[in-house]
């Protein structure tokens, strides 16, 4: 990806452990015109879950699809969430987004989304959505009824290694009312945007 292309619009990155909220954040942001702001979708290896969408929700692509793209160097970021279970930034993605004038906002795991940070160190602002507790993120997980037990403790034990890396990030919101953390990512995003 060309890194001096003039065309660049700032890069939004919201990482979170699964369950925190910032799915629900980054689509009240979207819906905010004045920030001019388009969806990353993001490619995936996994099949698709409940109504997801083919090029709306992810990029749906085969294990050997993904692993070709890895090869030819076609993503930004990529990282395998879960054993065998790939997600990841098609650079032709962010590009797309760019050529239509936007700033991108992203909705990914943590290491995708400091990746991108050290890639575009000037143009990312990286903000990491914190649950109140752990416990309230079992809670969360179990009521989205999506997932098996197994699935929902796999998810829960990622949350703590990913919680140690909320430093890392420009921003820490956390999500213990949805309301102020709406009003708080829309405060961080228009400042952010000012600067350009």
């Amino acid at each position: 990806m060309d890194k001096d292309n003039t065309n660049k619009g700032k890069l939004i990155v919201f990482s979170a452990p699964s369950g925190s909220g910032k799915t629900t954040i980054v689509r009240h942001l979207l819906k905010q015109e004045q920030f001019n702001l388009a969806f990353s979708i993001s490619a995936t290896s996994r099949a698709p879950r409940g109504e997801e969408v083919d090029g709306k929700d992810y990029y749906f692509l085969s294990f050997e699809a993904f692993k070709d793209k890895i090869k030819a160097e076609e993503f930004l970021e990529w990282e395998e969430v879960y054993r065998d279970n790939f997600y990841g930034t098609l650079k032709t993605e962010v590009e797309r987004l760019w050529k239509l004038g936007k700033h991108v906002i992203f909705d990914i795991d943590v290491a995708g989304g400091l990746r991108i940070k050290r890639k575009f160190p000037e143009e990312t602002l990286a903000v990491f959505v914190k649950p109140p507790s752990i416990d309230e993120l079992k809670i969360r997980l179990k009521k989205r009824k999506t997932e098996s037990e197994d699935k929902i403790n796999m998810r829960v034990a990622k949350a703590s290694a990913e919680l140690a890396t909320a430093p890392l990030f420009d921003v820490i919101i956390e999500n213990d009312n949805l309301e102020k953390a709406l009003n708080e990512a829309e405060v961080l995003i228009g400042d952010f945007l000012k600067n350009e």
